[in-house]
């Protein structure tokens, strides 16, 4: 029976989405922690150092490198924005690294109606893996996202859609 996961918009109801959030939800189980690196080319420690004495706020700082909007959310819901230059260091090194080891505990999914993500199906060992035909049942084929192969976001799962209909079609 195959599974369904899927991530939908970043908004306070739904949470974060997008590519790598879809690739994860392959790997993600009910009840586990995801750990995001939201600055993973930049040093949040040497950049909110850097603007410490600043009187710019937390929110204008985060929003130089992230969209404003979720600068704003999450502030709002780990770091309440204040001008830097009245945040102490130790503050600054634990806003830092909450960014760079930001926890999300998901809820769940959007649910199979929203699913974009597959996984499970039929069991590769069970198939003729150049015919895709049923090693149990004669004459059977198994195609798509109906077997337990799952690929990368970005078009593979097409691709085996296509390559496995091809295969199982010339000779069924």
């Amino acid at each position: 029976m195959a599974t369904r996961r899927s991530a939908s918009a970043c908004s306070s109801r739904t949470g974060p989405s997008g590519p790598a959030i879809l690739q994860i939800s392959n790997v993600w189980k009910p009840g586990q922690a995801v750990v995001i690196d939201l600055f993973p080319k930049v040093s949040m420690r040497d950049a909110l150092a850097a603007a410490h004495q600043s009187t710019r706020e937390l929110v204008s700082i985060l929003a130089d490198y992230v969209p404003k909007r979720f600068a704003q959310a999450w502030c709002a819901s780990f770091a309440p924005s204040r001008p830097m230059n009245r945040f102490t260091s130790e503050q600054l090194h634990a806003i830092a690294a909450r960014l760079h080891a930001w926890e999300l505990r998901p809820a769940g999914t959007a649910g199979f109606g929203k699913a974009e993500v597959t996984l499970g199906g039929v069991d590769t060992r069970d198939l003729n893996s150049r015919t895709l035909e049923s090693r149990n049942v004669r004459g059977l084929f198994f195609i798509g996202e109906v077997v337990d192969v799952t690929g990368w976001l970005g078009g593979y799962n097409f691709q085996w859609a296509w390559s496995s209909g091809f295969a199982a079609g010339q000779v069924a």
